[in-house]
């Protein structure tokens, strides 16, 4: 747990300074989506999953794989260049934080709220909508809704918006159940 916190507090750190960086340079939206689509590929890519997280590749292996992804995918040179800083300061394990860290910041600068929306089965799009609207009035700003699906929560949905869950999954509710019976 602590390494978790300490990779968060890394990432916060650090999305800062890249937000300040491309705040300064008027390039907060060319970041923001290199940075998502940089969050699509770790969630598709086990391969790369691994050269982040893993203490066998040093600094320079990790700082040229994330260099060629960024020119693969035509990167902004800010993000390039960040990506490259990040893995020659050691700090490449930290990148899902920072990349969650940016994307809060830059909700709050445009006024907006980021939401993660789990379910164990995609949302049907008037189930998308539902789920929207329900955020919208109970935050009262516009949500930026992400999902996910996790097949492990069995039914219902997890919603995290900032520190907050709402938990109404399945698994929840069991592993409550369970919890219960232990007790008695």
């Amino acid at each position: 747990m602590a390494d978790d916190s300490k990779a968060t507090n890394v990432g916060e750190r650090y999305a800062q300074a890249l937000f300040d960086l491309a705040a300064e340079q008027k390039k907060v939206a060319a970041v923001e989506a290199d940075l998502k689509s940089l969050k699509a590929a770790i969630a598709d890519s086990r391969d790369l999953r691994m050269l982040l997280a893993s203490p066998a590749f040093d600094a320079d292996a990790k700082r040229k794989g994330l260099t060629a992804i960024a020119d693969k995918a035509k990167f902004d040179a800010v993000t390039k260049k960040f990506l490259g800083l990040l893995a020659v300061n050691g700090r490449a394990s930290a990148l899902s934080a920072v990349i969650a860290s940016f994307e809060r910041l830059a909700a709050d600068a445009r006024g907006a709220v980021s939401a993660e929306v789990v379910t164990a089965l995609p949302l049907s799009p008037a189930q998308a909508k539902s789920v929207a609207q329900a955020l919208r009035q109970a935050l009262g700003k516009d949500p930026e809704i992400t999902t996910r699906v996790d097949p492990a929560l069995l039914g219902g949905i997890k919603v995290k918006v900032g520190s907050r869950l709402f938990d109404a999954s399945l698994r929840s509710k069991l592993d409550s159940l369970k919890f219960a019976l232990k007790r008695a």
